[in-house]
């Protein structure tokens, strides 16, 4: 199925390090304690309402990226099962899926359980994973939408998940904050100055 969404351009046109950049300060003003799992560093945003972004950088220059919308079709923690959860990760390198299977829950990966091995697997709606030189969407979660007849960018919520991430514009704590006013994130100037404080201070630290 294409994938010819303009975030999802904007994403494989970004370098690697500056997808990292943005991750780890997402991560940072999301409050999310960053975790190292077998060596692969993991940021993640999420919107306290059900929708999740994880991102996976591994010493090698690979990233696995999974996005989910509690609402949307791909919400197989919900209405799937363990099977058919696995199968959106096919196509992916086995030791990227490895940072997925057999660990502990939190916010914003929660687990399914093959009942008849006892293993786990974080749920996801979008799988999608860079090799070294090009993100990918998974081959398994293309062909799941495609059997079900579900818009990929649509049901795995890859816009909302990535807003954030600013992927396609000037990401400083300016251009941040002027995209969280432009929400009506913030009542009065005050508040708004003092969040331009805390997120600069964020963009700072990250370099």
């Amino acid at each position: 199925m294409p994938m010819s969404d303009e975030t999802w351009d904007a994403l494989k046109a970004t370098p690697i390090v500056e997808i990292r950049r943005r991750a780890a300060i997402i991560n940072t003003i999301a409050d999310v304690s960053p975790v190292t799992v077998q060596g692969a560093q993991r940021f993640a945003w999420n919107d306290s309402g059900g929708q999740s972004a994880v991102w996976y950088f591994v010493p090698d220059g690979r990233a696995m990226l999974l996005t989910f919308d509690h609402e949307s079709e791909l919400n197989l923690y919900a209405e799937g099962t363990y099977a058919e959860q696995e199968s959106l990760y096919g196509g992916v390198p086995a030791d990227l899926v490895q940072l997925v299977r057999d660990r502990p829950e939190n916010y914003e990966s929660l687990n399914l359980t093959d009942s008849g091995t006892g293993g786990t697997i974080h749920y996801a709606g979008g799988v999608f994973w860079f090799d070294g030189e090009q993100w990918r969407a998974a081959e398994g979660f293309l062909d799941h939408c495609d059997q079900e007849g579900l818009d990929p960018m649509t049901e795995s919520g890859f816009d909302y998940c990535l807003d954030d991430y600013l992927l396609g514009q000037e990401f400083t704590a300016e251009a941040f904050i002027a995209y969280r006013d432009a929400d009506d994130w913030y009542d009065t100037a005050a508040e708004k100055d003092e969040a331009l404080a805390s997120v600069a201070e964020i963009f700072a630290r990250h370099g």
